[in-house]
């Protein structure tokens, strides 16, 4: 009887050394270089928990999330709940950079240079940076460049008299004079699908893709044209909805998507749709309040998402259907080749450490480029009306998986998992059930329109 008995108090101490669980920061000694950062975790709704002192709201799931201020040097916090106490120690470096500043102005170069690209998918920026919305195409290996300055690891490219841009100096290498490049032929190809045009030149030449009404292909340093610029046009009498672009040797194919003939009665059938659930395998993704991972919750709501959209008559393809490693190009190279309309990759959201995850909540859906906001600004429309979580707002981002031009891609953070209310709601079965089938009405509304 005594052997039961220490059992089970050996027991009920195991499940009070676990009744605070704190997910984030994911050790109790840490270095973060911010003026704040948050606590995130679970812990037991029926007894008071308290940070440093102050009372701590605790969801009705469980979850919580408080942020702190950071000082510089060492914060000791004291969490507690109940009897039981856990200390964490975070450490706020001082600042490198006082009183030092770094000398980055451009470098103009008294005559330009000639530089070819080195790789593939090379980017090319409208400013020396390297983040943000600034992506403004990108090239394959073997297109010439002239380069006429520099700036932060970046050489400034001129494509005419008036327009210039950035490339990476890793991405490209020097090269022998380039002179102008002469325009030699365009075709048309007939295609029941896609509107297909064939330009031939003599050699490669810079290029920018301007995906809005008319669809416009500029092309640089071509001879006997204004500016050394050949402005192709193609007038849209339809919606946008997907195109690529590139050069195949020296002829460069630009493949404008036919927009379907669709039935009233079922606008989604037959198109083809990809469906991506974020993350993955060895890849967790953010870690929510009740440390659930948003590798499963994607997983969970792009498969019921899959079921929806075949019951509508959609063609869908996933990108993975299980708990596996997909690397992010994988994912557009499937896209691609399965010559997907639309792409839609299902995520959570987190944050970083100076912000507050109880001030951000709701759905967000990103795009990156202009053909793909109507869709995205449907797809949201739809969510927000149907679902409990909020309106988090249709956002330019510059994100991996969107910057693939041969499909309407759109990424969408059905909520934030750092937040208890978002990160609940995330984990309830009819709400995920509810944002696939108001994603499939999204989607099939920008159809209809």
């Amino acid at each position: 009887m005594k052997y039961f008995s220490l059992i089970f108090a050996v027991l009920l101490g195991a499940q009070s050394v676990y009744a605070l669980d704190v997910v984030y920061p994911k050790k109790n000694d840490v270095t973060i270089n911010s003026p704040s950062t948050f606590f995130v975790g679970n812990a037991d709704t029926s007894i008071p928990l308290k940070i440093n002192g102050v009372d701590i709201p605790v969801h009705k799931s469980g979850g919580f999330a408080y942020a702190v201020k950071l000082n510089t040097g060492k914060n000791k916090f004291v969490l507690e709940s109940g009897e039981e106490k856990q200390f964490f120690y975070i450490t706020r470096p001082a600042s490198r950079y006082i009183g030092y500043t770094t000398q980055n102005t451009e470098l103009p170069y008294e005559t330009a240079r000639t530089f070819v690209t080195v790789q593939e998918n090379v980017p090319l920026r409208s400013t020396p940076v390297d983040s943000g919305n600034n992506r403004i195409a990108h090239y394959k290996k073997g297109i010439p460049l002239f380069v006429v300055g520099e700036k932060s690891g970046f050489y400034k490219i001129k494509l005419n008299s008036k327009e210039f841009a950035w490339v990476a100096f890793s991405d490209v290498t020097s090269a022998d004079e380039f002179t102008p490049a002469k325009l030699l032929r365009r075709e048309v190809v007939d295609n029941p699908d896609y509107y297909i045009f064939k330009i031939d030149f003599d050699k490669k030449v810079p290029y920018l893709i301007e995906d809005e009404h008319p669809l416009i292909v500029k092309f640089f340093n071509i001879e006997g044209k204004p500016d050394n610029t050949f402005i192709f046009k193609f007038p849209l009498k339809q919606k946008l909805v997907g195109y690529s672009g590139e050069f195949d040797g020296n002829t460069f194919v630009l493949k404008v998507r036919k927009f379907p003939k669709i039935r009233k009665d079922r606008p989604l059938k037959n198109i083809k749709i990809v469906v991506d659930a974020g993350h993955g395998g060895d890849e967790i993704g953010a870690i929510g309040c009740l440390r659930n991972n948003e590798k499963d919750v994607n997983l969970a709501i792009a498969k019921t998402l899959e079921t929806e959209l075949k019951l509508r008559g959609a063609k869908v393809v996933m990108s993975r259907s299980g708990d596996e490693t997909v690397g992010l190009l994988d994912r557009v190279k499937k896209t691609n080749e399965n010559e997907a309309m639309i792409f839609i990759s299902i995520h959570g959201n987190a944050l970083p450490d100076n912000m507050d995850p109880n001030e951000h909540e709701g759905t967000s859906v990103f795009y990156y480029y202009p053909q793909a906001k109507p869709l995205a600004d449907s797809i949201l429309k739809s969510m927000t009306e149907q679902l409990p979580l909020s309106d988090d707002r249709v956002r330019q981002g510059s994100l991996a998986v969107v910057r693939n031009t041969a499909a309407l891609s759109v990424l969408i953070e059905v909520g934030y998992l750092i937040n208890p209310s978002d990160n609940a709601y995330l984990l309830d079965k009819e709400i995920q059930a509810n944002a696939a089938k108001a994603i499939a009405d999204g989607v099939e509304a920008f159809i209809r329109e």
